[in-house]
């Protein structure tokens, strides 16, 4: 039996949601198995990895794609050879690309996770194309694929990225001790300028199309009609952010809309929800949903790619059409109207987050593929 650890290789490119999963799936992964290194962009903070990986590495890495990708390549296939890992783990479709491309010819096991497809994303049909046909070009070049849901691997399964036996769906997951010990900070409503007796509908996503706080906005006017002292927090930043703010001063409640902007705890924010929304247009998961069901907060989201996966309607949320403001209005005033739907939704969550949706649980899975791999290259 080998002595020596199994060595893990990450590359991740993009930070936000990818940086927290990653984060969370390092904390739980057996520190007595597993020894891991991050080869990451210059948009990771090295502090919040402390105590985390055993080696950590910084590139240049860009989400668009140019020429500066040859010498992404170039870097990661370097450092490759310099750790020599028993598996390199790609996340995200930017460094899964990166990756892959930099381990062709390399002896080591290659497993890559797109924490949700780019083609799925709502873009020209010229670009979902070419992002198509990346990942079918990349595919050969590892032997594990990780979809983060069941319609992820559908997806990939109906535009033929590759074979079944190379998918494999490990769910995605909340950290539930560290929210159980309270490490999450506390936001006080007045700090937001919120009163106390507000009723307060909220949402935690980027300000950009994915995230429909174009429709969040639409949603809270119809809901401040029928409850005034209602008031709309956003957790969260991005380019649409003048765009939502001229309409709600257009529509005048713009003493009702409060923007955080970008927070490192957003849980904290979370807490102050009456209803937590999650409007998306595409989702491949949609990892604020178990945060939502973790703080027990009652839920209305978009019927949308994974979303269904995760909520099923009237049992632990209520679940909308895209781009319908109207439907989410109705859906939020239902849960304000009745206590009982209220507390069923809020207590089926819970119960869903704690068996589906541990962090924990994703770690373990995570440690028996790699154990898995790692079996196969000592027989």
């Amino acid at each position: 039996m080998r002595k020596k650890k199994i060595k893990i290789l990450h590359v991740a490119q993009a930070a936000g949601g990818v940086d927290r999963y990653i984060r969370m799936l390092l904390k739980y992964l057996d520190k007595e198995k597993f020894e891991n290194i991050l080869v990451c962009s210059q948009d990771f903070n090295r502090e919040d990895y402390d105590g985390l990986v055993d080696s950590f590495e910084q590139i240049e890495m860009n989400r668009a794609i140019g020429v500066s990708d040859l010498n992404s390549i170039k870097e990661v296939r370097r450092l490759i050879k310099k750790y020599n890992p028993d598996i390199v783990y790609a996340h995200s479709s930017k460094a899964g690309a990166i990756a892959r491309v930099a381990d062709i010819g390399l002896k080591n096991h290659c497993v890559y996770n797109p924490h949700g497809w780019a083609f799925n994303m709502r873009c020209s049909d010229k670009k979902r194309a070419m992002y198509t046909a990346i990942e079918k070009m990349a595919a050969p070049f590892c032997e594990k694929i990780i979809c983060i849901s069941d319609a992820e691997k559908q997806s990939a399964l109906e535009k033929k990225i590759c074979r079944e036996d190379k998918l494999q769906v490990i769910f995605n997951g909340v950290d539930i001790e560290a929210y159980e010990s309270g490490e999450h900070g506390t936001v006080k409503r007045s700090s937001l300028g919120i009163p106390e007796d507000a009723y307060v509908v909220g949402m935690v996503g980027r300000i950009s199309p994915q995230k429909a706080p174009d429709v969040f906005v639409k949603m809270a006017k119809l809901v401040k009609d029928e409850i005034p002292n209602a008031h709309f927090v956003i957790v969260g930043s991005g380019n649409q952010e003048a765009e939502i703010r001229k309409y709600a001063e257009e529509n005048k409640f713009a003493d009702s809309l409060h923007i955080t902007g970008w927070v490192d705890d957003p849980m904290s924010y979370v807490e102050l929800f009456d209803v937590a929304c999650l409007l998306s247009r595409w989702e491949g998961f949609g990892l604020a949903l178990p945060e939502y069901m973790m703080a027990g907060k009652p839920i209305v989201a978009s019927r949308v790619d994974a979303i269904p996966n995760i909520i099923r309607n009237g049992e632990n949320g209520l679940l909308v059409e895209v781009d319908d403001a109207t439907g989410a209005s109705e859906a939020v005033l239902q849960i304000y109207r009745d206590r009982s739907l209220k507390d069923k939704l809020v207590s089926k969550g819970v119960e869903d987050v704690h068996n589906r949706f541990d962090a924990q649980r994703v770690s373990e899975e995570h440690g028996i593929l790699f154990e898995n791999m790692w079996k196969v290259e000592t027989i």
